[in-house]
């Protein structure tokens, strides 16, 4: 239909030619209220950011002279993030001198993969001295 024609109906019925998709061979209009058509998009774009999940990035920092309570208390936390669907970055912090003990950090880390290998966990980055820290990146598995 011609433009003209459409824009005089919509003008008869007291409403707005909106294109919907000017990208088509013929573009796509509608004869409706612009200001109601407006809304419902708000509208159904903030219900979808409602339902999303944003990923957020959980730091778990530890010392490689980790007591064995607080070793478990850190490895719950890790669990329960990943429950959450959060990414964990696992740090293991070096001071001074501790690094030349750089292998026992690692160790640490790697014991931490190992006891959550019963988890649905992926390893996205293994353990890897980094400056003065050792990090590893665990994710939910999808």
């Amino acid at each position: 239909m011609p433009t003209a024609q459409a824009l005089k109906m919509a003008e008869e019925a007291d409403l707005d030619l909106v294109v919907i998709s000017p990208n088509q061979a013929p573009p796509v209009a509608k004869i409706l209220n612009y200001g109601k058509y407006k809304y419902e998009l708000e509208k159904k774009a903030k219900e979808a950011k409602k339902k999303q999940h944003v990923i957020d990035i959980k730091e778990v920092k530890v010392r490689y002279k980790i007591d064995t309570h607080d070793y478990e208390v850190r490895l719950k936390n890790i669990r329960k993030f990943i429950a959450q669907g959060n990414k964990v970055k696992l740090v293991v912090m070096l001071r001074g001198r501790e690094m030349q003990h750089s292998s026992l950090a690692v160790e640490l880390a790697d014991r931490f993969i190992t006891d959550l290998a019963n988890d649905p966990i992926t390893v996205e980055k293994k353990p890897i001295i980094e400056g003065r820290n050792v990090t590893a990146w665990l994710a939910p598995q999808n």
